[in-house]
């Protein structure tokens, strides 16, 4: 089941490191945040499936608090962006 979990962790990286082109080249600044917000929250899904196939649940924690700082990102975005 570990090479499992590997495989579909790099999946996962790979498909979010496509986004990082969104970053680089997106239209507007909302799209690139978008983008950044993407990468993060697979960031956080590939720590998740790390934490159960190397059964290490001390990743569990550093996936939360990924999860936990998306938000603040997004509003401090939209505060500074459109004030």
């Amino acid at each position: 089941m570990p090479n499992l979990a590997l495989a579909f962790a790099a999946f996962v990286l790979t498909t979010a490191a496509l986004g990082l082109v969104r970053v680089a080249r997106g239209p507007t600044r909302a799209d690139r945040m978008m983008a950044a917000q993407l990468f993060g929250s697979a960031l956080a899904s590939v720590l998740l499936v790390l934490s159960w196939g190397l059964d290490q649940p001390t990743l569990i924690d550093v996936a939360l608090v990924f999860a936990a700082l998306a938000p603040v990102t997004i509003v401090a975005f939209v505060q500074r962006a459109w004030w």
